[in-house]
């Protein structure tokens, strides 16, 4: 199904907001459409016309909306497709409570509240670029929480999630087979257990991810997925690190427990 998220800034905001409404319906792929910088009326109307052109197709899709200038808004909504406003109707009822207008200025809702807040958000991202799937230990005292799992269990986007939207130092450590053998933490990070956090998965939902990236080879077999797995679960129990499974949780989730296991308080701007 065909999902559009438009917005007057980078989009993040809208997407946000609209995944955490599709997440609730599970079963669904959902095929999305950013279209974010709306901010004249030329830039509305061919948004508007891309729109009414989806709707020519056999399925009608789901259009998200965070604009806040009221032209630009308007000239969105008067497309065929169904829109969900996360701005205009709870615009109008803040605005009555309070007895006030607001600004309606572009970008405001997206903006830098605080530049502290928004600078260690730009950091932990820059830290966890440098620091995924083991490239480097330089500064990784500085780490709020590592990340430790076999390959493609969805270390590196829960990583820049915790990194880009909560401001936390995260850096990720592949486990592999010296390790499993071992059931001990990798030595470069055996000095962080208290810092660590696992991520497990299916075994068949881990070998179809593998197959994708090296199709027939002993590292996508179903027999080593298994192992490898019930490998890093007995070493998460060794060092006790608390563990989720990421193949029943999205990244949003994910991110989530591993703040309130962590008891980690994020930033947020």
């Amino acid at each position: 199904m065909p999902v559009y998220f438009l917005s007057d800034s980078t989009g993040i905001t809208v997407e946000t907001m609209g995944s955490a409404l599709l997440s609730q319906f599970h079963g669904i792929r959902f095929e999305r459409h950013m279209m974010p910088f709306l901010r004249t009326a030329e830039d509305a109307r061919a948004a508007r016309d891309r729109l009414d052109a989806a709707m020519n197709t056999p399925v009608t899709p789901i259009v998200f909306l965070t604009v806040v200038d009221p032209t630009v808004r308007e000239i969105l909504l008067g497309t065929r497709a169904p829109v969900i406003d996360f701005v205009g109707s709870h615009m109008a009822q803040i605005e009555r409570q309070l007895g006030i207008s607001g600004d309606h200025a572009p970008r405001r809702m997206h903006s830098v509240r605080d530049q502290n807040r928004y600078n260690r958000r730009m950091a932990a991202v820059e830290f966890a670029i440098e620091h995924d799937d083991g490239q480097s230990i330089r500064a990784l005292e500085r780490a709020d929480v590592i990340i430790v799992a076999p390959s493609r269990c969805g270390k590196t986007p829960t990583s820049m999630y915790l990194a880009l939207l909560h401001g936390v130092f995260v850096a990720n450590y592949p486990l592999v087979d010296e390790d499993f053998d071992a059931a001990m933490l990798p030595m470069s990070i055996r000095h962080l257990a208290d810092r660590c956090f696992g991520l497990l998965t299916s075994p068949q939902r881990l070998a179809d991810v593998r197959e994708e990236r090296r199709p027939r080879s002993r590292y996508a077999s179903l027999d080593q997925t298994r192992w490898e797995l019930s490998r890093a679960r007995r070493l998460y129990d060794t060092h006790s690190i608390p563990f989720v499974d990421s193949s029943t949780k999205s990244v949003e989730e994910m991110s989530t427990l591993i703040l309130q296991a962590m008891k980690i308080s994020p930033t947020t701007a």
